[in-house]
């Protein structure tokens, strides 16, 4: 959410700032409802202060004994009463409208975010890794010999519908380790504090990391009101809604291993193969909490906590900036980190890291108190480490043999029992 004072004091400059994502200006509309409101509550104001007034005459009147002022001070109050009661429920409802404005605009890109209007617009930061050369054909991981007995579209569509899977057997073993390698790496090596978080949050935790109002058909709401959480970004980041931080305190880096749940509205017809986009899914989600000064650099910390984790398995990988056109609504800046997937010959997602500045902070009134002082909004940043399915994806596709079998990273070995290979039979050996 924006800065209502912010927009007022530069309406160019922000409307100059959205039209780098594509948005035509709305200052005038913005700032012709805040003149409304604000107009409505000095009206309201002034009403109140002749009701108090009159308020106190009518007791000099009756002290008097002037009984036909005492009542026509008597009526006015009551028809003041009235009117401030009215315009102060128009000021709340003009206030609702500013509000529902201010919380559907997309958060203002920095300005060494490239601009663009599409992934084709992201610019490469860097390259890691050498993707492997094979001499056969590598197959998607859906093909390969040694996944498909642990695999199952069939069985989860019997069971739930497309874009779910059934895993079983050695592949879901290798599955568990990665979540469990993840979280061991982020806290023991990277410092992260170890969370664990519901999946169903109420409405307000929703809007208070910018999923509503504007997003809802992105994410599944129950029967009882309760939305199952998109990503532990949620819950994580709403850990310090309406909630005044100590300074100390911060930063504030933790990490969870989630089940995750999203509609994929809008992506119909793209990836319906195998389990890269899937409506339940399972990351390693890490949220930092920090001071204003610090979350630019947070962000490079959280995008190396991710690559990391590529580094260890040894898959190959590259990191772009997403452009103004790419990026989601909350950031002011993203990097994705794309694993190399021999099976599609390309790099796909497998991370996104973003800080978010104080849009997220002021949906959510979280704040800190720097030396003591006025409280201020803290900013906040969130960033996949990693997508556990689509790690699975490239541990598979990057290890197969041309023999059906999978070669596992050496790094996961330990958390597999010292288990080295997925044979082509779906066993772990």
């Amino acid at each position: 959410m924006h800065d209502i004072r912010a927009i007022r004091e530069n309406p160019a400059a922000f409307d100059a700032a959205l039209a780098r994502r594509g948005l035509d200006p709305v200052t005038p509309d913005i700032l012709a409802l805040d003149e409304k409101r604000r107009s409505c509550i000095h009206a309201a104001e002034t009403a109140q202060a002749e009701q108090n007034a009159s308020s106190k005459d009518i007791g000099k009147a009756k002290a008097s004994g002037d009984d036909a002022e005492f009542e026509r001070l008597r009526g006015l109050v009551a028809d003041k009463k009235a009117e401030v009661a009215k315009m102060q429920a128009e000021a709340k409802e003009l206030d609702a409208q500013l509000t529902d404005l201010l919380m559907r605009l997309p958060n203002l890109p920095y300005d060494d975010t490239p601009d663009g209007t599409d992934e084709d617009d992201n610019v490469e930061l860097r390259r890691e890794g050498t993707p492997p050369e094979f001499d056969f054909k590598p197959l998607e991981h859906f093909e390969i010999p040694g996944v498909k007995q642990g695999m199952d579209f069939e069985t989860a569509a019997k069971l739930s519908g497309s874009r779910f899977v059934v895993l079983s057997g050695g592949v879901a073993r290798v599955h568990r380790a990665l979540a469990q390698f993840m979280l061991d790496t982020h806290t023991t090596d990277n410092g992260l504090t170890e969370t664990w978080t519901p999946v169903l949050v109420k409405e307000e935790m929703m809007y208070g990391t910018g999923q509503l109002p504007k997003f809802g058909e992105d994410s599944y709401q129950t029967r009882e009101g309760w939305w199952l959480v998109p990503t532990a970004e949620v819950t994580l980041t709403n850990i310090v809604n309406d909630t005044i931080i100590d300074e100390g305190y911060l930063p504030r880096r933790y990490v969870a291993h989630t089940q995750c749940f999203r509609s994929e509205a809008g992506s119909a017809g793209r990836d319906t193969s195998g389990m890269l986009r899937q409506h339940q899914f399972e990351k390693v989600e890490m949220v930092s909490i920090t001071k204003p000064e610090d979350s630019r650099a947070e962000l490079d910390r959280m995008t190396d906590c991710a690559e990391g984790i590529l580094r260890r398995l040894g898959i190959a990988f590259r990191t772009v900036v997403l452009c103004t056109g790419d990026m989601g609504a909350g950031a002011r800046r993203t990097h994705d980190i794309e694993v190399w997937l021999p099976g599609q010959n390309t790099y796909r997602e497998i991370s996104s890291c973003s800080v978010c500045d104080d849009y997220q902070a002021r949906r959510m009134n979280a704040r800190y108190r720097p030396g003591g002082g006025k409280p201020e909004f803290v900013h906040t940043l969130n960033g996949s480490g990693l997508a556990v399915g689509r790690c699975l994806i490239a541990v598979l596709e990057n290890g197969q043999q041309e023999d059906g079998s999978v070669k596992l990273p050496e790094a996961l070995h330990p958390w597999l029992g010292g288990k080295t290979t997925l044979t082509a039979d779906g066993t772990l050996v």
